[in-house]
Parts: structure tokens; sequence; C-alpha cells
């Protein structure tokens, strides 16, 4: 029996990993300063939750294979220096991922929005016609149990590429460490502005990311991005370059179809980004041997990832979705996506102010126009979060005109945002929630 340790247990990821290798029959512990729900509850459920909160330095000894270390704890994490100082070999999460699927075709999807779905679609393809893989999503998904899957069976892995630093004492990003045999890129637009200070930094990442396809892989990638057609024209010439672009569809009584020569589907979500991701998955399945016909029967079944326009509650006029929009180019995005999906209805987008770029004073023009398609826009920022990651403050004044919108409203006190919200009518009217927190514990 493998044996395995966990720094900083409660991440998303980690915690998903380490019910994998549970469920592979691995004996797994593990140890963080703070967990919350889901990974508190999950973690319990297959009891490999830490009896205690808090670093435990005396459960690393020499009986483990292996110390898997997660983003969230320090380079003097006193666990990983008791494992460095015995010789434990310690992994980051992604260089695990890598080991597990060394022997396997690697599909990874990267990309600055969007990689969450699209590794969510290829997935649900590939369940529907019964082709078996591993894989790592970031996100929960309908009929998949676990977000990480592990087998030495599988012949294929299909991870999100996550383009942050790989750990404490690793600053490479993670999708660095994965070599696919098949990349897709499928937008860049810049983040993560406090490691990567300015775009043609951020963009430089895509290109190495492209330099570590394996020799004779693929390069599938959206053609209506100049900065991603730019990484292709400069790949290796034995990649092979598959480009993708919007497909024909229609909108009908408040349901997109998908177009082709010979079949109109339609389809569960919506959203011109969305139906980009659906040709880039599209693009990946069929080098992997799905036909046309089994890709377009089974995604015309996807009804999306969690939080990504996810529908929270519906009448006969109204309806509520909570997506995980943060960045400028995804809020954008989603909002024309409602708006586009529903135009009669009037659209109140609300948005929390929640990551290290979003809540940083100077990267905060960059959301001039992106509520643009919205009736109504609301932003919240919680001051304790920018006290916690410290940041200057910022104030409401501060918020209102970096977005640029005179009737904009702003909030810093989640309360006062849900009295607000309860109070009004939403006859014909559809609200908007984008954050990649949740509000402040906000009840949607």
């Amino acid at each position: 029996m493998k044996r395995y340790h966990f720094i900083a247990i409660g991440g998303s990821a980690m915690h998903n990993l380490a019910i994998a290798l549970h469920l592979k029959g691995c004996k797994v512990t593990g140890s963080d300063d703070e967990i919350f729900d889901p990974a508190k509850s999950r973690l319990q459920k297959y009891g490999i939750l830490p009896d205690r909160i808090g670093w435990q330095p005396e459960l690393i000894n020499t009986e483990l294979d292996a110390v898997i270390l997660g983003m969230h704890a320090r380079a003097d994490n006193p666990e990983l220096l008791r494992a460095l100082e015995l010789g434990i070999r310690v992994f980051s999460y992604p260089e695990f991922l890598y080991e597990q699927s060394r022997n396997k075709t690697r599909i990874v999807i990267g990309g600055s929005h969007g990689k969450t779905t699209v590794t969510a679609m290829i997935l649900h393809v590939l369940y529907h016609v019964r082709k078996s893989c591993d894989y790592m999503v970031g996100a929960q998904l309908e009929g998949f149990e676990v977000m990480v899957k592990l087998s030495e069976d599988a012949p294929m892995m299909v991870i999100e590429g996550d383009e942050y630093l790989t750990s404490p004492i690793d600053p490479r990003p993670k999708f660095h460490v994965y070599k696919p045999d098949i990349a897709l890129i499928n937008g860049i637009a810049w983040d993560h502005v406090n490691v990567f200070p300015s775009f043609d930094s951020y963009v430089e990442q895509f290109r190495l990311f492209a330099d570590q396809i394996t020799p004779n892989g693929a390069l599938v990638y959206y053609s209506g991005d100049d900065q991603i057609v730019r990484i292709a024209r400069q790949v290796r010439p034995d990649i092979k370059l598959v480009p993708y672009q919007l497909p024909s569809y229609n909108i009908l009584n408040g349901r997109t179809h998908l177009i082709t020569e010979n079949h109109t589907y339609p389809l569960q979500v919506f959203g011109k980004h969305n139906l980009q991701n659906i040709c880039g998955a599209w693009a990946v399945c069929k080098l992997v041997g799905v036909t046309d016909t089994e890709f377009l029967e089974a995604i015309s079944l996807f009804k999306g990832a969690s939080k990504r326009l996810e529908l929270v509650r519906e009448s006969a006029n109204s309806s509520v979705f909570k997506d995980f929009a943060h960045s400028p180019s995804k809020l954008k995005a989603t909002v024309t996506a409602v708006k586009e999906q529903f135009p009669d209805r009037t659209l109140v987008a609300c948005m929390e102010l929640h990551t290290f770029s979003s809540l940083t004073a100077s990267f905060l023009n960059e959301y001039k126009g992106a509520f643009d398609r919205t009736d109504e826009a609301i932003v919240y920022f919680n001051p304790h979060a920018i006290a916690h990651k410290k940041l200057p403050e910022l104030t409401v004044d501060t918020v209102r005109n970096a977005f640029d919108r005179p009737d904009i409203r702003v909030f810093d006190d989640s309360a006062a945002l849900q009295h607000y919200l309860q109070a009004k009518s939403w006859n014909n009217t559809n609200l908007l929630l984008m954050s990649s927190g949740n509000f402040d514990g906000l009840q949607l």
C-alpha cells in the first residue's frame, strides 16, 4: 500500500487528489491550518479529514512514499521542512499528476477562461462514448464523484492546465509541468497580476506551454484570438496545428441550437464563449477517435460545470445564474451571453471583487466596459479581504470610477447587498451573480 501525506489538504484540487488516491487504495493523511466546506465534508465522508487543524510535523516519517505540497502552504512550513530533512520525495500536485500520467496520452486544456468548461465537455463526451480516461478538472461535474481520477489502465488523462504557480517552492506555472501530447489554448486575457506584472509576461507563459508539447503532438487553438495565433505560428514544425472558431448557431425561444451541415442540435448551455468551447472540445475529441455524430449527440446533453453559468432558480419570466467569472474578459463574455440569450428581459449583473488581481487598484481600470451589456450593474467587495491579502485599501469611489459607469452600484457590506437584491422586483428580470468567492456567505 502506497502512503501519501498532503500538506494543505483542504485546497480544492488537493482534497480531490487526496480522495482519488484513497479510492485507489492508498493510505492518505493530511493537514491544514484551515479547512472549509465542501472540502471538510468530503474529506470526512471518506475518513481522511485531519483529526485537528494545524500543521503536524510528527506525521512526517520515513514510512511515507511521498509528500504532496499544496500552494496554500508556505516555504517554511514545518511539515515541509521535516520531509526535506528526512529525504522524503516532495511533489506539488501538478508534478504528482504528471508522474501518474507519464505513460498515458496527456490532454492539457489551457486558457485564461473557459478551461474548466472545455475539460468538462471533453470528459462528458468521453464518458458518454465509453472511452476510459483519468482526469483532473477544476469543478464538480454531474455524474462524476470526484474532480480527480487516477487509475492504472486508462490510456489517457485529461488535465485542466492552470497558469498559476505550481507550489511555494516551485514558481513554474502549473501547466508547464504536464508536458501535453495534445494541448489546447482557448483564449488569453491578462490575469494573476501579482505573478505576471505585464500582459507580455503573461502571454509568454502560454508560448512556453506550447513549447512543452511532446514531439509530434498537437496544438488545438481558438483562431479568433490574435495572441494565440501568434503563438501557433511559432511552434515547432513537428507539432500538428488544429485551429477552431465559433460555429454556426441560432437562438430560438431562449434555447441555443448548434447548426451543422446535416442537422441542428439543441444545447443545454449558451453563450458565444461556450460555443467556442464546444468547438475546442470537439477538435480534441476527434484527435482521440470520437466521431462527429458521437460528439454532437453527447454534447447536446451537456449541462455545464458547477458555477459556470449555472442556473440557480427560475420562474416563468425570471432566472438567477451564478458564474465563476471574475476577470474583465470573463465578466464581459458572461454578461453578453445572458443578455443575448434573453434579450427581452432586464439584466441585473452583480460581481464580487475577490481575486488578488481584481482587488488591486492599478488593475481595476481593466474592467472598463465590462458591464456595457447590462441594464443594471452592481459590484461588491469586502474590505477585510483586501486587508487579508495585504493590499492597499479600496474605496467605493475608486471602484465606481474604474468601471466608468455613472449608474453602477458599489457595496462593501454583504448584508446591505442582500437587502437591496431582496427588495427589488424581478418581473421579467434576470439576475447574474459572478464571483470566484461566495459574496461572503450570501445565500443564493
